[in-house]
């Protein structure tokens, strides 16, 4: 059983929705929230989340899902989890601030696959949930569509910092989603009249006066050139001062940034490139893609032929070797906490270990000295023991430490070399990989 990750969310688009509403305070919270399940358990259909998790996960029903808002009884700002592990995916992420008068809620939900909303009558009843709720809960703005166009977008500060962001939210129209429903200043600042008057698949005013406008029947078909005509004209019609050749121009651009690109990657360097990849967002994705496609990864040069190799020169090879091995445990005791794999020194935890480097920006974090006189020796004995475990590896230890040797097949290998290269900066961390490294060395050993 494997739930919606922020992993998962990288690698392929989902459907995002985001409501932000109130409520009476006065009431107790099941009375209030009573509308949201109801509404919830009526239109979400093949959707529909079967875990909810407070303080621990617990299987969706009623009862679970008020035992697990109990859970969170003391706390003025509580946020609840309803989740599906099954296709299709669901995270569903629900927060109450119950300090505030009126009461407030923040619903974010993520569905995945956003083809799974390919289908007209699976997006009329998610347009008819969101209706309901908005109806119950008056909202200021609330949005669906791509996750992945939302933030080509920059949703949802919108070119804003985020501190004004976070005090302003959508004080304005911004954008214009496949979804939208405008709150009452919004409906003023617009006009009713021009909103009700919106080119759109569907326009509606609310009783409590919110505007509910979609710009296509079919969601997952939003980049579709009749869809972002569609996307267009309507915020062309609430934003006259724009003009529909530069709007259209820059949705065509969104377009173009996720039109898939196939990866063409070395396969030493494609394990650490794939897992790179699983930690950019999904609207970044393809162009990560095509600029690694393009980038010339170096084959590695740290080696030299077994019969130019350094002879050893230490008194005592044992006392030498456990050294060796100590340094390696250090890097354990570095990472450990954030890259459980090191404790088994396998190929796949120098992938894990160059990531955590690229993520923490290992060389920028930390002094040169810190980096040279601790990082280095622990990162080369580390990747050495590696070799010497997973490739039958020999090592032929020198006084100098860089010069240290691993014996694979017709090779000597110099780690202590390739640590160096690899920290000398945030690229080189890419360009030396410790990956790609271990890589060759395995492709060379026959």
């Amino acid at each position: 059983m494997k739930l919606l990750t922020g992993t998962d969310l990288n690698r392929e688009d989902a459907l995002c929705l985001e409501f932000r509403g109130t409520y009476d305070a006065k009431v107790r919270l099941e009375h209030a929230l009573e509308p949201f399940l109801q509404v919830l358990e009526q239109y979400a259909g093949e959707w529909m989340p079967s875990l909810v998790k407070g303080k621990r996960r617990r299987t969706y029903s009623r009862a679970a899902f008020w035992k697990a808002l109990q859970d969170k009884a003391d706390d003025n700002v509580s946020t609840l989890y309803l989740e599906r592990p099954t296709e299709p995916a669901v995270s569903l992420e629900l927060t109450l601030f119950r300090a505030e008068a009126p009461g407030k809620l923040r619903v974010i939900l993520l569905a995945q696959p956003f083809s799974f909303f390919a289908q007209e009558e699976r997006c009329r009843e998610l347009v008819e949930l969101v209706r309901a709720w908005a109806c119950h809960y008056p909202t200021s703005h609330a949005f669906a569509g791509s996750y992945a166009d939302s933030l080509l977008a920059d949703s949802p500060c919108f070119g804003r910092d985020m501190q004004t962001t976070v005090a302003n939210g959508f004080d304005q129209l911004y954008e214009v989603f496949w979804l939208n429903v405008f709150g009452p200043k919004l409906v003023n600042l617009l006009g009713r009249e021009r909103l009700l008057s919106t080119p759109a698949h569907r326009v509606e005013e609310l009783p409590n006066g919110c505007v509910l406008l979609v710009t296509w029947p079919i969601a997952a078909h939003f980049s579709h050139p009749e869809a972002r005509q569609a996307q267009a004209r309507a915020f062309v019609h609430l934003r006259p001062e724009l003009t529909l050749d530069t709007v259209l121009r820059s949705l065509h651009q969104r377009n173009t940034a996720l039109v898939p690109v196939e990866p063409r990657f070395h396969p030493d360097v494609a394990p650490l490139l794939f897992r790179l990849l699983d930690n950019t967002f999904i609207s970044e994705r393809q162009r990560k893609i095509a600029e690694f496609n393009a980038h010339p990864f170096p084959e590695p040069e740290e080696w030299l032929p077994a019969d130019a190799a350094l002879p050893s020169d230490v008194p005592d090879t044992h006392k030498a070797l456990e050294h060796l091995s100590l340094l390696a445990e250090s890097l354990v005791a570095i990472l450990h906490s954030e890259v459980p794999s090191v404790l088994q020194q396998t190929p796949e935890s120098l992938t894990d270990a160059d990531l955590d480097f690229w993520t923490w920006s290992f060389p920028e974090r930390f002094e040169r000295d810190q980096i040279d006189g601790r990082l280095v020796p622990a990162i080369g004995a580390y990747l050495g023991e590696v070799m010497v475990k997973h490739l039958g590896g020999q090592w032929i230890a020198r006084k100098k430490l860089e010069e240290s040797q691993v014996r694979v097949g017709s090779r000597v290998w110099l780690p202590f070399l390739r640590a160096h290269k690899s920290m000398r900066s945030c690229q080189s961390l890419l360009d030396f990989s410790l990956t790609q490294f271990y890589r060759a060395a395995e492709r060379h050993r026959g």
